[in-house]
């Protein structure tokens, strides 16, 4: 089965130094019926503005995860963590019995584009963990990059919950074996794609379920990113 989401239909909000596209119910976009995906509780596109970002804030029992599509995020935390990343570079905690961090785009000009993803993680009170990859751009060139994945994985970043993210920058067809009792949910960050003979555009995204084999064809120059983790 296959659902298409598209963009017009996310909830938004733009407080002027952050603009954001919800993928579910979070802050003012309040929909019942749009809580979540399996585990995936929040995937927020946001356009934070130069010179501004999210002050130092707290997080429990939730594992999160940045996607740097454009500009430069800086990381704070009360762990004592400080870091710069780029585009394709990822951040992520798992906040365990509390953290608190800030995000800020630090640059003079330049927007930030980031994907913030939190994920529900296993059990509640797990110790903390926090880190981050510089990917290269050419380890996602026209391949399935595993950028996160479970303990047991084999992505470079590993958290607690039984889940992998994959991202790609690809102009050519590219297959994804989806396994039995698995589920995916697929964002188009840029470009075009056909996803298993639906169309995607920048800022779609698609859920799918009881499906054998996930198929990309890029129609433009694709940037994409998807969550595979347990049907529920």
């Amino acid at each position: 089965m296959i659902k298409k989401l598209p963009k017009e239909h996310m909830g938004t909000s733009n407080l002027g130094w952050l603009e954001s596209r919800f993928h579910f119910s979070f802050a003012e976009y309040r929909n019942p019926n749009n809580i979540n995906f399996g585990v995936l509780r929040v995937l927020n596109d946001d356009i934070v503005h130069p010179q501004s970002g999210f002050d130092m804030h707290p997080h429990s029992n939730m594992e999160i995860i940045s996607y740097v599509v454009n500009g430069e995020i800086t990381h704070k935390d009360s762990m004592g963590n400080s870091e710069t990343l780029k585009r394709g570079e990822v951040q992520y905690l798992s906040a365990g019995d509390g953290i608190y961090h800030s995000e800020h785009n630090l640059h003079k000009s330049e927007d930030l584009r980031l994907l913030q993803i939190w994920i529900i993680p296993p059990f509640a009170g797990l110790p903390r963990l926090y880190g981050s990859h510089q990917y290269k751009e050419e380890e996602r060139q026209n391949r399935l990059l595993n950028i996160v994945s479970s303990q047991n994985g084999d992505s470079k970043i590993k958290i607690y919950q039984d889940i992998n993210i994959f991202v790609s920058e690809l102009d050519k067809e590219l297959d994804y074996k989806i396994k039995k009792d698995r589920q995916v949910y697929f964002v188009q960050i840029e470009g075009s794609s056909n996803i298993n003979g639906t169309l995607l555009e920048n800022g779609d995204a698609m859920e799918i379920v009881d499906e054998d084999i996930l198929t990309i064809k890029p129609i433009t120059k694709s940037h994409i990113l998807f969550i595979e983790m347990q049907k529920k």
